[in-house]
């Protein structure tokens, strides 16, 4: 990328793991909550690292960012997670300059998401934007890319079907309740975590069950009471854990943990229990699934869900593609312009210089020398100069290499654009 005169570091880079080879417990190895992001961005600043972006879902830890080689971001990624570079290896990907771009549109696209239709991850780019800005971790390539994805993202979603009766994590958890729970709307619900994923669940299953005996609990008690009094909810403090988890017919589980809150110590109902976990890591101990009247499923589980809906979602598939070509292309186009950005400010330069060396000639032959119509006559005529080599950069896109060469050659220009 060097070439494009875009950042210090050679490449662009997108490094990660994603649901498509990584199972939920390698997944959880990688995962970053927000201060391991913030101290991951730290030293990437130490480390020279002029642009980068980085992401955790429960579906995906990715890293976006320029390098000279990408085990420089993959180190950054291990040493801030339980991960290892091994690890690492055998379930990654690693995409270099227009592949990481092509990816960067994909995933923010919802593309890729392990349930197709799933825009949720647009808005955790917007966040790793924001957050890599406050450091100045966000070059002028990175806040393009990231605008282009987010446009492509916002015309799928206005533009075709893809998103009608769209599914995410927090709806397909609801989907399996009322494919599987009888009467749900007269079960006790119990709602541990209200992070983004619990507040969604929670206002799916409000609008698909009717339930009114939903109880949320979390740590951190008045961010649960925000959400109740949005809905009407019961809140109890987190000490009341395990007297509600009796008490409940289903238990969702939406923590942010990076260990399991639900053990197997904690459950102690004689009546059948659906437990739902949506946490990465899993926060749900896997000997939960022991208690003979306990029926745990996790996220995993649930992302395989094919209704109707995701069905028909598919036929837009090439809608959408069509849309991202066309908004990648014009980004494509525009790195292309920073290709010879600096030999069109070189060959300016070198033009104005020659005018006015020619300008003072032309003052001192001629007598009563009119300074500001020369000036205005010679600044026009090296605007269209300036104009017909720009186009024809950008229409020679083919040829540009050795236009460019040709034009350094000429006029001597091989100096100011190193």
């Amino acid at each position: 990328m060097k070439d494009y005169h875009i950042a210090r570091g050679k490449h662009f880079y997108s490094i990660g793991l994603s649901y498509k080879k990584a199972d939920a417990e390698t997944r959880g190895r990688f995962s970053l909550e927000n201060t391991a992001k913030d101290k991951l961005l730290h030293q990437a600043k130490e480390d020279g690292i002029e642009a980068i972006l980085v992401t955790s879902t429960c579906n995906r830890t990715e890293i976006y960012g320029f390098a000279d080689h990408p085990f420089q971001l993959i180190k950054l990624l291990c040493e801030h997670t339980h991960g290892t570079v091994e690890e690492f290896e055998k379930v990654a990907y690693v995409h270099k300059n227009k592949e990481a771009i092509s990816h960067m549109f994909r995933v923010g696209t919802g593309m890729d998401s392990q349930i197709l239709g799933d825009f949720e991850i647009i808005s955790q780019l917007k966040s790793a934007f924001t957050r890599s800005k406050k450091l100045g971790l966000v070059n002028a390539f990175l806040e393009r890319l990231g605008n282009a994805v987010i446009q492509a993202s916002k015309r799928i979603k206005n533009e075709t079907e893809i998103s009608t009766g769209a599914t995410s994590v927090s709806f397909a958890s609801v989907h399996y309740i009322l494919n599987n729970i009888p009467n749900v709307s007269n079960k006790n619900i119990l709602l541990f975590g209200t992070g983004k994923i619990g507040r969604n669940t929670c206002e799916n299953l409000i609008k698909h069950t009717g339930n009114e005996h939903i109880t949320l609990i979390n740590r951190t008690k008045n961010k649960a009471e925000r959400i109740a009094g949005k809905f009407n909810l019961i809140v109890k403090d987190y000490a009341n854990l395990q007297a509600e988890i009796r008490n409940a017919d289903i238990l969702i589980v939406a923590t942010g943990a990076q260990n399991p809150t639900i053990s197997k110590e904690l459950i102690y109902s004689n009546k059948d229990l659906l437990v739902l976990d949506l946490s990465i890591p899993k926060n749900v101990a896997p000997d939960v699934a022991e208690l003979p009247n306990v029926k745990l499923v996790h996220l995993d589980q649930l992302s395989q869900i094919t209704d109707k809906n995701l069905e028909r979602r598919k036929q837009f598939i090439p809608e959408a593609k069509a849309i991202i070509d066309e908004v990648e292309t014009d980004f494509n186009k525009w790195l292309e312009t920073r290709k010879f950005a600096p030999t069109i400010k070189a060959l300016k330069k070198k033009l104005r210089r020659m005018k006015d060396d020619e300008l003072d000639f032309q003052r001192k032959k001629i007598s009563g020398f009119n300074d500001e119509q020369a000036e205005i006559v010679s600044d026009r005529i090296i605007q269209k100069i300036m104009k017909h080599f720009a186009n024809h950069l950008k229409v020679e896109s083919e040829d540009t290499n050795e236009s460019l060469e040709l034009i350094q050659k000429v006029f001597h220009l091989e100096e100011q654009t190193k």
